[in-house]
């Protein structure tokens, strides 16, 4: 399910600078420790160096080793990115209620907000000027076989909305973000980040 603005503009993915076109995309992932948001947030700071952007990656996380929060933010831009400190992001990724409760507010007007909606209930969020991307992460990961690509199918519907990255990239990137003794999940990571991809369009 896709709720679009009331505004006119939807979520930017470029801001104009004097002189020029100057491409600049910024997001926040947030969910509770275990979700891989911090991977996926490497991951998607691995495959913009790979396009030959410049990133920041600022991660954020509770002193619980599982359950607590977890949130990165990400800045990519083809010019200086500046402070990685983000208080509105254009895009927000949502992994589970606590975190829609403390960042849905914070998502800049006319931006974007990709939910789990597996995990969170968005009856009582009434936010009209930003368009709200609904997608089910836990059953897609589930469906692909394994729980834990629920961060895979969250970077790659953030990928294929935002065109931030390419899928290609993301897949690429998976052998410099995973550990080598886990590249034998690569596959199963790539389809996860795929099918991510293809419910957003869907979702559009």
């Amino acid at each position: 399910m896709i709720c679009k603005p009331d505004a006119p503009e939807r979520g930017s993915i470029t801001s104009f600078i004097t002189g020029g076109l100057f491409m600049r995309h910024d997001m926040i992932m947030a969910g509770y420790g275990g979700q891989g948001v911090l991977l996926a947030g490497t991951l998607l700071s691995h495959a913009a160096i790979d396009e030959g952007k410049n990133v920041s990656f600022m991660p954020s996380y509770g002193v619980e080793k599982r359950g607590g929060a977890a949130a990165c933010t990400v800045v990519i831009a083809d010019g200086e990115v500046g402070s990685p400190i983000v208080g509105n992001p254009t895009a927000g990724v949502i992994l589970n209620q606590s975190s829609l409760d403390k960042y849905g507010s914070r998502i800049k007007s006319g931006g974007i907000c990709i939910v789990n909606t597996s995990l969170v209930e968005l009856s009582g969020f009434s936010r009209t000027d930003i368009e709200i991307i609904s997608i089910a992460m836990n059953a897609i990961a589930m469906e692909i076989g394994d729980a834990r690509m629920v961060n895979m199918v969250a970077i790659g519907a953030y990928a294929a909305r935002t065109g931030a990255v390419s899928l290609g990239s993301l897949a690429e990137a998976l052998k410099d973000t995973l550990p080598e003794r886990n590249h034998r999940f690569i596959p199963a990571n790539i389809r996860a980040l795929e099918a991510g991809a293809v419910h957003v369009s869907q979702a559009g």
